[in-house]
């Protein structure tokens, strides 16, 4: 049986290009997962061995996490690879959900960068204690004392320098150890030979300098530290006992140890490797919780223990060659080959058939699996986020946060032949990839694919070409603009027809007039019978109603829907012989058409609150940029170099911010937007909008 507190479960998460890949390449060689280290851009052509996809090769992005676990020492650490950047950020959520901590790769000369606080945030959201890694050090103008500093300065963390670098940029050689106030130099070929020497003369006082900070910082959190800190014994104090300090105040997120070196020259890996094993949490040190169905959805806390019952958790799947590749995490109990389990949000029973361990895209067969390991199962059908157990318990875990999309493309397969394969794709995707959506249109019948980012939308586009062979092509999606009036009219019409033997006849008369279009401005419309004395038989008042609304389906300004019209109808007249409910609903038409151009009709453009952050440096650009896309700044506000925009923009004038954005900003920006309301469009731009649909708002007339 497995020591539970000999147990790791981390992830590597970062912004965009701070060396995470390399880092997990570096991780997985020091371990003896791997003979050999492949790098991310290698000439060789392999590529590292966490960036399985093709398509992650090429382009030498990590697209999908990918999961493998290692032994440091007499420690099993099960790794999540994460990607960087934004557009993958369900992929950074679904990881954090089920990990006990993680490592917060920094670059040692650009520090804390946007998605960097994206992804603090999203471990925050699940309380994932972490240490810092503050990778490049080999680069020109590497400073990772400074990107310490940033740390409190931009995330509020209180960092304890853990070491300090012995050289830097092209002279990086190894690190100083505080709490052991040894130097580290790693050689050898591949950095796998540590050798332990004194503190270089020149790195003393620095040395002293550190480890008074880090005596300091611990002294929060220790009584005994504290005494001795206070009569100056800052040399005197037992490694376990910092060590078991600081190991407690990472757990309870209240201090983030900082460790330092360069992945790519192989400097350091090895002590990070040890600050894992020593400050991150086993699963027995985390508190994790359920919703007991059977007792209100109370929270429940899960026990950590192979003997008690099983609760595991789907957070992430993937179309294998062999089928359907469920990652679960267990949260407690055993699970093993041939045993059945129950789906909570189903209540259906299923059958463990194949249970592996990853490495990447390989996979290690395994008989069974215990509390806190993180495993995968073939031929599970069941959505991301789905909570299983042994069916002895009733617990629900609570679902990750999904981020709403931001950008859609309508897509259309070029080959009619095609489109079994496209609805397979999409059907595959979505079910994968919670922030990837899917749907058609009703008013034009596009099929619409919605995402985090232009980059987001390109992989699965490009992965429907590869896996699936549908060579698709791509438009912007139509705007869903809106007409209505803008004053009252009356209205007054008679339907006469005689065509031999019984006619059609039907007068209406009455009042059509604006009224508020709130919330998404969906169909808002009001009838009101004010006919008295019979002059309109009461069976034709739904005829006239049903007449009226069907107007409200497309109006003749650009045939798009009609929203924000009372009908008042006021009189009429009818014939005993010639009158029916198709007569009174044509009349009805009618009169509406006639009444709608007298009313000032005008278009209505869904507006989006779009809130950007941006390091203040771009914040005139951003704002420059908003303004030119009709976009109204309803306020700003700034905090520690990052301002936060928002304002309310024409969705019509959206398309491609994504990119824009990115390059006014160096990639260091993030968006966020979703629908506000409907206004009116400018007079010219309706002009505009006439010209284009009108063809289309005179075919639904005739």
């Amino acid at each position: 049986m497995k020591d539970i507190e000999k147990h790791r479960n981390i992830g590597i998460s970062a912004h965009i290009d701070s060396g995470k890949t390399t880092l997990t390449e570096r991780i997985l060689f020091y371990t003896n997962r791997i003979h050999a280290i492949h790098e991310v851009r290698g000439k060789d052509g392999v590529g590292a061995t966490m960036d399985s996809m093709e398509l992650e090769r090429e382009r030498g992005i990590t697209i999908q996490s990918a999961a493998t676990y290692a032994t440091w020492k007499d420690t099993t650490i099960n790794i999540i690879d994460t990607p960087g950047h934004v557009d993958f950020t369900i992929e950074v959520e679904r990881s954090l959900r089920v990990l006990d901590g993680a490592i917060l790769v920094l670059c040692g000369v650009a520090g804390v960068q946007s998605q960097s606080i994206t992804v603090d945030r999203q471990m925050r959201r699940y309380n994932v204690p972490r240490i810092a890694f503050v990778n490049k050090c080999d680069r020109s103008g590497a400073n990772p004392l400074r990107v310490a500093q940033m740390l409190k300065e931009k995330l509020n963390h209180k960092p304890c320098v853990m070491q300090i670098p012995i050289g830097l940029e092209d002279k990086l050689l190894g690190v100083v150890d505080l709490i052991k106030m040894r130097a580290f130099y790693f050689e050898g070929e591949n950095g796998q030979v540590i050798r332990e020497a004194e503190i270089p003369e020149e790195l003393k006082a620095q040395a002293e300098e550190y480890r008074i900070k880090l005596v300091d910082c611990c002294a929060d959190y220790s009584d005994e530290i504290m005494e001795k800190a206070m009569e100056g014994e800052y040399d005197n104090i037992p490694e376990a006992l910092l060590q078991k300090t600081i190991r407690e105040a990472t757990i309870t997120l209240d201090i983030t140890p900082v460790f330092m070196g360069s992945a790519h020259k192989n400097i350091g890996i090895q002590k990070l490797l040890d600050g894992v094993t020593d400050y991150l949490p086993n699963p027995l040190e985390v508190q994790n919780t359920a919703l007991n169905i059977a007792d209100e959805e109370k929270p429940v806390i899960l026990k950590s223990e192979d003997n008690a019952p099983l609760v595991c958790y789907a957070f992430k799947l993937v179309n294998d060659r062999y089928g359907q590749l469920t990652y679960v995490r267990i949260y407690q109990g055993r699970l093993s080959k041939g045993s059945t389990i129950v789906n909570m949000t189903t209540d259906k029973r299923v059958s463990v058939g194949r249970l592996v361990r990853m490495h990447s895209d390989d996979m290690e067969d395994i008989t069974e699996a215990g509390s806190g390991d993180i495993v995968a199962l073939f031929g599970i059908d069941c959505a991301s986020g789905t909570t299983f157990t042994d069916g002895t318990v009733l617990y629900n875990m609570t679902s990750m946060h999904v981020p709403n999309p931001v950008i859609e493309l309508v897509i259309e397969a070029k080959n009619r032949d095609d489109l079994s394969n496209l609805s397979k794709a999409l059907n595959r995707f979505t079910k994968e990839d919670p922030t990837f959506k899917v749907e058609v249109n009703k008013e034009s019948g596009q099929t619409i694919i919605k995402g985090m980012g232009e980059l987001h939308l390109e992989v699965y586009i490009e992965r429907m070409r590869r896996e699936y062979k549908v060579d698709v092509q791509t438009g912007a999606p139509q705007v869903a603009y809106r007409e209505t009036i803008t004053r009252s009219a009356p209205f007054e019409y008679t339907h006469k027809k005689q065509t031999g033997g019984s006619g059609q006849f039907a007068k209406v008369s009455g009042e059509m007039r604006p009224m508020a279009v709130e919330g998404d401005a969906e169909k808002v419309y009001n009838f009101v019978n004010s006919v008295v004395g019979g002059r309109i038989p009461k069976e034709f008042i739904p005829s006239c109603d049903k007449g009226f609304q069907s107007c409200m389906e497309a109006g003749s300004l650009i045939g798009f829907p009609v929203v924000g019209i009372e009908m008042e109808l006021k009189d009429g007249a009818y014939h005993d012989v010639d009158s029916s409910d198709m007569a009174f609903q044509i009349c009805a038409r009618m009169a509406f058409r006639g009444a709608f151009e007298k009313a000032g009709a005008q278009i209505l453009e869904p507006i989006m609150k779009v809130e950007v952050q941006t390091p203040t440096e771009f914040q005139g650009s951003v704002v420059g940029n908003l303004s030119q896309r009709r976009g109204n700044i309803v306020g700003t506000s700034e905090e520690i170099g990052f301002t936060t925009i928002v304002s309310e923009v024409p969705l019509a004038e959206m398309f491609g911010y994504a990119t824009d954005l990115r390059s006014m900003s160096q990639g260091k920006a993030e968006f966020t937007m979703e629908f506000a309301k409907y206004n009116p469009v400018p007079r010219n731009i309706q002009e505009e909008l006439i010209k284009k649909f009108g063809d289309k708002a005179k075919a639904q007339r005739s």
